[in-house]
């Protein structure tokens, strides 16, 4: 999937499917060529780190990894609810995201 993405960094989205199926977390980055977002707290896994200036002990580190788009979908901020989302055009031509369950527009 390349081009364009319903999500953006900061959006909270739930987990659909996998070990974390049912988890909530904000975007913290948005991966648009490989389809994927990183969401903060989501998809950790091990990783062995050598010390560096960073981190100068080492050892073993939890590092969050990228989720494909359709494992993930968007939480209204009005309904609280995860939904689908529709775009619309403002009249100054400018798009919006709005929610449709209950027709709440998404920043």
């Amino acid at each position: 999937m390349v081009g364009k993405t319903h999500l953006r960094k900061g959006d909270e989205v739930v987990v659909l499917s996998g070990k974390d199926k049912g988890k909530r977390g904000k975007i913290q980055r948005v991966f648009r060529r490989e389809g994927k977002v990183l969401v903060e707290g989501i998809n950790l896994v091990k990783k062995h780190a050598k010390p560096t200036k960073d981190n100068p002990q080492g050892g073993v580190i939890d590092k969050p990894m990228p989720l494909s788009v359709s494992k993930v979908m968007l939480v209204c901020g009005g309904c609280g609810q995860p939904s689908r989302i529709s775009r619309d055009r403002n009249p100054d031509g400018s798009l919006v995201r709005i929610c449709k369950k209950c027709g709440h527009q998404i920043k």
